[in-house]
């Protein structure tokens, strides 16, 4: 029983990110990425701001997935699967800095 309601949690945060991921995409909504964040409101008027939602809908497209292997892997005993977690989240953040480096020498 416990199994199935952190597996519906872990499920439900994923909706959450493809949610996020698909308005990154679209790009719309608040642009969830730390150059954004931190950048003065002069900096953020003179941003290209397409390549970061890009790179914020890839990470949290990532990110769903590495929710629903978890999810799946809680669900189904399968120990094999939490090495798709951990390949997925490696994943991520490799691209999260390769692609932050590729940005900055734009």
């Amino acid at each position: 029983m416990v199994e199935i309601i952190a597996a519906c949690v872990l499920f439900l945060i994923s909706a959450g990110l493809f949610i996020l991921s698909y308005r990154s995409f679209r790009e719309k909504g608040f642009l969830l990425n730390n150059a954004y964040i931190y950048a003065s409101e002069q900096e953020r008027e003179r941003m290209e701001k397409k390549p970061y939602y890009r790179q914020s809908a890839i990470v949290l497209l990532l990110l769903g997935f590495s929710f629903v292997f978890n999810g799946m892997a809680l669900l189904q005993g399968a120990d094999w699967l939490y090495w798709l977690v951990g390949i997925s989240v490696a994943i991520t953040i490799v691209y999260a800095i390769v692609s932050s480096i590729m940005v900055v020498k734009r």
